[in-house]
């Protein structure tokens, strides 16, 4: 037997439910803010990721699909899109039009991890970019738009955490402290840290190996390295987030996987997760658009939420809450029957109600199948019915049923 390729699977329902709500949500909470949908490939030139993210991420070096085409050029399944979606702002010209530029997209994206609890090879991100400001205000809109998903999703007790990675005045100098505090107290890390002591070594204030955490916790902090610019950014932000009523704590630790994040950075944390806690980090990349081409200057942030992460807490917290709901459960009895119930199974469609047209002739058999369906109602409909012109209808939930003439049957469903 054939299955599903290691470290990707089937949404089956009734979980696909889940996923069409939480994204429905999604997308009212972006048309509330302004944002416009875009859709990228899935497939990119390499030299995207390689640019964008950078060459010594672990993302770039150890988990990307990548494959040479027929013509011998390098393409990579997108990793993450923020990359993609910079690339499409610059290709596209959208530093022309008017304003603020704010993007969301909802799509699979692929790495090749060790599979764990939350996390796949292929998953899916909900995300958003805004394009544009350097404005710590932005900065706290995003944040506010990304907590009002969580919360109109359904997810509750998670935790925002924030930082500041600095910029190009002062991170130099920072990782150049620390690369020399490194070199004291590599050796005695796990394997992963020694090799980013090196090449990548803010990315070690990020390791999850408990045995490493006193030595970590003894390394410089950025946040008493931030130059002044940096150091009122962020001020700005802690600011416009305590007058929006938004509680966070400030991680000094808290660095992200890719090279171009610069000043603010947040993650949302959320405990019935486990150790891979994370459903969703961003953080400001001012610098991203020049380093893929453009000759404008385009500073920006964004953000991007886990959705496989996601859809599993609310699920956990709220298992009752996406249900997927039939409303009614037609059971004819017999040929006659059936065939007039497919004509008010259509009328009832029309009214926007969810039906299922069942095809078993035994009351009993529809009832149980009525009741396994989770529908809020039965419509029972036999010869007797047809001559009298009325049906029998049944309240799953309560068991009381009525004999009620068609134009009174929608009108009491509702």
């Amino acid at each position: 037997m054939i299955k599903a390729v290691k470290g990707m699977r089937d949404i089956l329902p009734p979980s696909s439910t889940a996923w069409n709500q939480v994204e429905a949500v999604a997308r009212e909470v972006f048309r509330t803010f302004n944002y416009q949908e875009i859709r990228t490939p899935i497939l990119e030139e390499t030299a995207l990721f390689a640019r964008g993210i950078g060459e010594d991420t672990d993302i770039v070096g150890k988990e990307m699909y990548t494959f040479d085409d027929r013509d011998g050029s390098s393409l990579t399944l997108r990793p993450e899109n923020t990359a993609s979606v910079i690339r499409a702002y610059i290709e596209h010209r959208l530093d022309q039009r008017p304003g603020l530029q704010k993007l969301y997209y909802i799509g699979p994206m692929f790495r090749r991890e060790r599979p764990q609890k939350g996390r796949y090879r292929q998953f899916y991100q909900i995300g958003a970019e805004a394009i544009g400001s350097e404005s710590p205000a932005v900065d706290a809109e995003v944040i506010e738009m990304v907590v009002d998903v969580l919360k109109r999703a359904g997810l509750s007790g998670f935790q925002l955490l924030i930082n500041s990675v600095g910029d190009q005045n002062c991170r130099p100098q920072f990782v150049a402290l620390l690369k020399e505090k490194l070199r004291e107290v590599a050796p005695r890390l796990c394997g992963d840290c020694q090799r980013r002591a090196e090449t990548n070594p803010l990315r070690v204030l990020d390791c999850k190996v408990p045995e490493d955490q006193a030595a970590i916790d003894a390394l410089p902090s950025i946040q008493d390295h931030l130059c002044d610019a940096c150091r009122g950014h962020f001020d700005a932000v802690c600011a416009h987030l305590r007058d929006r009523k938004i509680d966070f704590e400030i991680r000094p630790r808290m660095v992200r996987g890719l090279d171009y994040y610069m000043r603010t950075t947040f993650e949302i944390v959320h405990g019935a997760l486990g150790a891979q806690n994370s459903v969703l980090g961003g953080g400001r990349y001012d610098g991203l658009a020049e380093a893929l081409g453009s000759r404008v200057h385009s500073p920006g942030i964004g953000f991007s939420i886990g959705e496989d992460r996601l859809v599993m807490s609310v699920e956990q917290e709220r298992p009752d809450a996406y249900r997927p709901v039939l409303d009614v459960y037609l059971a004819p009895m017999g040929a006659a029957a059936e065939r007039h119930c497919a004509q008010l199974a259509s009328e009832l469609r029309a009214k926007g109600l969810s039906v299922e047209l069942g095809l078993d002739a035994k009351l009993k058999r529809s009832l149980e199948l009525a009741n396994k369906m989770s529908a809020r109602f039965a419509v029972i409909a036999g010869d007797n019915e047809l001559a009298a012109g009325t049906y029998v209808l049944k309240n799953m939930a309560s068991g009381e049923q009525e004999t009620l003439p068609r134009a009174q049957l929608i009108e009491r469903m509702k």
